[in-house]
């Protein structure tokens, strides 16, 4: 079938799930023809106007670790050291391999990545494995994640919309401990992780086919979500992550790689590339609003991040630095002289790194253009009596603003459920902005049958309790990560997100988890306007299985349009 044939067809799938969010389950066998697996990605295509999830499936093979295993690897060679003596309390079988979580906290094994196209409502047309070390005919590119790092393998589309981009590890599957590991260009001796192992940031076209561009960015800690400035002849990519696994001090490329990137495309292959030092785009530091300093490059733990009308956007929703919150980056200087603000009109994109005084570097860190949106808390979470916990976001439009919100996932006790149940900005919180007063507001937050704290089942996984946390395996809803959306003609906006849980596992980022949809009236600004927008569940990950992304196929417009 003709991409123009097919195009009244996807139409039709939208809007079917936009006006009743019914997982749409029949879809003609001309259309999944078209986005077949592929291990090289020479055959898939992407097609404008559906989704593509993200998903990690783990190996699960019980030699992946061996009980009795000193971690974290190569650990007697740094400063940092091993955990306790008695080494791994868990073989690497699922999901009880994540029970050495307890044991060391860096703990984690890489895993392969699929890329599923999927209906808006939810029903899979194809999927494409992402290139790693398993792959029959694996030659040399390859990209996997860590299992189970909860805040990886974001998508997005980049600034023109042809492409999706998103990160992971240059490493062979099943590697312990990677999403700890340094990168070779920045090593911290007091990272106990001894490995060395680049980040890199994936793009796929609509033909699904990937390019790789390796970075040191983010050493001891993980990347989280990368966007392709392809517009005007650009080929840069924007990072956001976190870094350090070590000491304080840090050494300069942790902290220079740490939060926001800009990296410069390549079209080499990974073995032929020879990154360098990172850099930065762009910096916060709480000093910006009075309070005293922290850990540098710790205010830069970011998480989530969007472009909207040539300004860059990001998240920080974990860690006891900084402030969870929603930034920008103010590239005209002008935006917010005292650390909260509003985009100037005629602000543009970065194109350059963040210019920085080496000699001072580990004295007063980056220089700060990050700007908090007004009406986003301002309160560091040091001195915060609450916290919210943004993830995801996206704009409707120029004054509405979706922000996911994942919980405070807690696990600290039998009431780990109830305590999901009751939080009363976990989900998806909608921001309105007032022109006049030129501050953001929450308007309401949406979660209605979301099932926050709800106990759900998964096919083969382990009923009772966790013998090592003496909580029940079931997982539930705890609130979203990553999302996208769309606005149809009617002004009623759909927004596809992907749930984070709460359990008795070892590591709660290894519970199967969901795609989630609802609809929500543009126009509205209360919460009585929305008393009866409901989520729906379109997938649930299955046993081994997560869910990690959710963006529009490439070649879709910025709006879900093609």
């Amino acid at each position: 079938m003709k991409t123009e044939n097919l195009r009244p067809l996807v139409r039709n799938l939208i809007s079917a799930a936009s006006i009743s969010l019914v997982p749409v389950t029949l879809i003609a066998a001309s259309t999944a023809a078209l986005a077949q697996p592929s291990d090289r990605g020479d055959d898939t295509h992407f097609q404008p106007g559906l989704l593509v999830v993200s998903r990690s499936v783990y190996d699960n093979l019980p030699s992946n670790v061996q009980v009795g295993t000193v971690l974290p690897p190569n650990c007697a060679n740094t400063q940092g050291g091993c955990s306790a003596s008695t080494g791994a309390p868990s073989d690497g079988r699922y999901p009880y391999v994540w029970n050495n979580d307890g044991y060391d906290a860096s703990f984690g094994i890489t895993s392969r990545i699929f890329l599923d196209q999927t209906t808006p409502g939810g029903a899979v047309v194809g999927t494409l494995e992402v290139p790693n070390s398993l792959q029959h005919g694996f030659a040399h590119d390859q990209l996997v994640t860590s299992f189970s790092s909860k805040s990886e393998l974001a998508l997005n589309l980049s600034t023109d919309g042809q492409y999706l981009t998103f990160m992971g590890y240059v490493a062979p599957v099943n590697t312990v401990d990677v999403s700890n590991s340094n990168t070779p260009g920045v090593t911290d001796p007091t990272n106990p992780v001894g490995q060395n192992v680049y980040r890199a940031i994936a793009r796929v076209d609509r033909n699904g086919h990937f390019r790789f561009t390796e970075t040191n960015a983010y050493s001891g800690n993980n990347g989280r979500a990368a966007i392709l400035n392809d517009s005007n002849g650009q080929d840069i990519i924007y990072t956001a992550g976190n870094a350090g696994n070590g000491a304080n001090p840090q050494p300069d490329g942790v902290i220079l790689g740490a939060g926001a990137q800009i990296v410069d495309a390549s079209k080499l292959h990974e073995g032929q590339q020879n990154p360098g030092t990172p850099a930065p785009v762009a910096s916060f530091s709480v000093t910006q609003l009075g309070a005293k300093a922290d850990k540098l490059g710790k205010d830069d733990n970011f998480r989530g991040m969007t472009v909207f009308n040539n300004v860059l956007y990001f998240t920080k929703g974990s860690g006891s630095n900084g402030v969870n919150t929603v930034y920008f980056v103010d590239t005209t200087g002008t935006a917010c002289p005292n650390g909260v603000g509003v985009p100037a009109a005629h602000a543009t994109l970065p194109t350059t790194p963040l210019a920085y005084n080496a000699a001072t570097l580990q004295t007063s860190g980056l220089p700060n253009n990050m700007c908090i949106l007004a009406g986003f808390p301002t309160t560091p979470n040091k001195s915060a009596t609450t916290l919210s916990y943004p993830f995801g976001l996206w704009f409707a439009d120029a004054n509405t603003l979706y922000v996911a919100d994942e919980g405070d996932g807690y696990t600290g006790g039998a009431d780990l459920y109830t305590h999901a149940a009751a939080q009363p900005h976990a989900g998806l919180q909608k921001w309105i902005y007032n022109a006049g007063t030129k501050t953001w507001t929450l308007a309401y937050t949406l979660q209605a049958s979301l099932g926050l704290g709800t106990q759900y089942t998964v096919k083969d996984y382990p009923s009772g309790a966790n013998p090592a946390t003496g909580l029940p395996w079931a997982p539930a809803t705890d609130g979203l990560r990553n999302l996208t959306g769309r606005v149809d003609n009617d002004g009623t906006a759909t927004i596809w997100a992907i749930t984070s849980t709460v359990s008795g596992n070892g590591d709660v980022g290894a519970d199967p988890n969901k795609l989630v949809a609802i609809r929500d009236i543009v126009k509205n600004a209360t919460a009585a306007g929305a008393s009866q927008e409901k989520f729906v569940t379109l997938r649930t990950a299955g046993y081994a299985e997560v869910l990690r992304g959710v963006s529009f196929a490439p070649g879709t417009d910025l709006n879900g349009r093609f």
